[in-house]
């Protein structure tokens, strides 16, 4: 690797162009071995356009690897939180289970001891001592229903215990989840990190214009993909309006236009995309789920050319990204890091499809 922040950069783009090893995640951009020091004619050299578009591809392939991880720890930390209430119910079911079946346990000890009181015979037998008809008569009632009494007291104990034997294999079972669930979220945190580090190096090896040029071609890239999403004539045939419901999440994604983009966040500060359009329909009275994939296993899939404000569109084949739809061939969304919450066009990145949260 040079020294030199340019001639890291132009080891990196030359790697790229000759074996495309920018192309595959978590490489270091080193020579297999050692360059002489760049001079400083090579350092003030700026990088050429297809040599800077690779650097863009690169980046996007990291950051939507980052996404990707992030719906993947969004969703452990949505079950985790699950589990975890889950577990405390289960608890709370045990303490019940253990305080009945002591209870159960007085009432049986207490007619033991009434039995021992009275000469250790079982009521059958004095009632069999007696010489009143009448009494008989009464006492026979009596031992039937104190046998029901004494059956019922016995089952009711079994099924108690047994409540208590499930309630626990089932918090066990639930425990071995949660720590599952726990070991996927720390696994997805830190391929996020691990991303949005390469990334960030990677933007740091950039002399400002080259950023300034990067982020026109990233404009370029979103414009020629828009273009051709409208010239498909697509547009022409979505006029749906938006519902009360929609009109209001569409007013809340608004509002936060201009808020950092923050992987796993869902405001008020700061968002990720699925945590933006989750938190814009929840403040249109409609909970929706947390994460863009599960949005689109869950929420009713309509046609583009039906879709209406408010409706998400959703990106990408993993279905990584979400966008809230605003009507005129636009989106409000949380694109990534660095960035903030901002307009685009729909059609600036390749459509999964479209949910609607309020169908």
């Amino acid at each position: 690797m040079g020294t030199g922040k340019r001639g890291l950069i132009a080891s990196a783009v030359t790697v790229v162009c000759a074996v495309t090893v920018l192309a595959a995640p978590g490489t270091a951009f080193a020579s297999p071995t050692p360059t002489p020091t760049p001079s400083a004619s090579a350092s003030t050299t700026p990088l050429p356009n297809q040599d800077l578009e690779a650097v863009r591809e690169k980046l996007d392939k990291l950051y939507r690897e980052a996404a990707t991880a992030t719906d993947a720890y969004n969703a452990a930390e949505e079950k985790a939180e699950q589990q975890s209430a889950q577990i405390v119910e289960l608890a709370k079911k045990i303490v019940q289970g253990k305080e009945r079946l002591d209870e159960l346990k007085e009432r049986a000890g207490a007619a033991a001891r009434a039995q021992y009181r009275s000469g250790g015979l079982p009521d059958e037998a004095h009632l069999m001592l007696s010489d009143n008809p009448q009494e008989f008569l009464d006492g026979a009632g009596r031992v039937l229903q104190g046998q029901h009494a004494t059956k019922g007291l016995i089952a009711e104990m079994t099924r108690t215990q047994q409540d208590l034997e499930q309630y626990a294999k089932d918090a066990s079972a639930q425990w071995k989840k949660l720590e599952a669930g726990r070991k996927a979220k720390a696994a997805a945190k830190e391929k996020i990190e691990k991303r949005i580090a390469a990334a960030e190096e990677l933007e740091s090896q950039l002399a400002e214009d080259e950023k300034k040029r990067l982020a026109e071609l990233e404009k370029q890239a979103a414009l020629k993909a828009q273009t051709a999403w409208l010239d498909s004539g697509v547009l022409d045939e979505i006029s749906g309006s938006a519902t009360a419901q929609g009109k209001k999440a569409v007013e809340y994604a608004t509002a936060q236009i201009g808020k950092p983009y923050e992987w796993g966040a869902e405001g008020p500060k700061t968002y990720d995309c699925s945590g933006l359009t989750s938190q814009a329909w929840a403040s249109a009275g409609s909970p929706i789920p947390r994460t863009s994939q599960q949005q689109w296993q869950q929420l009713t899939r309509v046609a583009v050319e039906d879709m209406r404000p408010g409706d998400l569109i959703i990106y990408f084949d993993d279905a990584s990204h979400v966008a809230m739809y605003v009507g005129d061939g636009a989106i409000i969304h949380a694109p990534r890091p660095g960035r903030t919450v901002t307009l685009a066009g729909a059609g600036s990145m390749p459509i999964l499809g479209v949910v609607r949260p309020d169908a």
